[in-house]
């Protein structure tokens, strides 16, 4: 049972790309329990007050404008450590993040590099049987035009009010 709850593990979080990537919100949203603890401040700087103790559809509904806005972007996670403890489990997750606001123009593309840590409990009516509790992201290093993400937002919050 140990390695498939690993299994298990892994791909809830390889959910958690996959949706974002689709920009399938209905996925990204059922791999989150009803609360979460979402800690970005590694990204966002020490302006914004984390870790936030959100419900999974105010996260969702907070990253929703921006990943509407991107024209595309691919999340890469690799080699996953898991630590299981009974009902609970924790993992450290490798990641890229590719962000393209124009495709056409690389001026428009920004890219992160770090990794994930996750918190994750035992839930029966998830399709993988887990389901996030926390994310934490590191990020260890930046490379393009951060600017886009702000362009995108406001595409997004454009594009979903219309």
């Amino acid at each position: 049972m140990d390695l498939d709850d690993r299994r298990a593990i892994a791909e809830t979080i390889y959910l958690y790309a996959m949706g974002i990537d689709a920009k399938d919100f209905e996925l990204y949203r059922s791999i989150f329990a009803d609360q979460v603890e979402i800690d970005f401040s590694s990204y966002e700087g020490s302006s914004v007050p984390e870790p936030n103790s959100l419900t999974g559809d105010e996260w969702v509904n907070r990253v929703k404008p921006l990943f509407t806005g991107l024209a595309a972007t691919q999340h890469s996670m690799t080699n996953p450590i898991v630590t299981l403890d009974g009902n609970f489990a924790s993992c450290r997750m490798y990641m890229q993040a590719h962000h393209v606001f124009e495709p056409e123009k690389k001026d428009s593309w920004f890219t992160i590099g770090g990794y994930y840590d996750d918190t994750l409990a035992r839930d029966a009516e998830s399709p993988s049987g887990w389901k996030l509790t926390g994310v934490k992201l590191t990020v260890l290093w930046r490379k393009g035009q951060e600017s886009i993400m702000q362009l995108a937002r406001s595409e997004g919050h454009r594009l979903l009010s219309s």
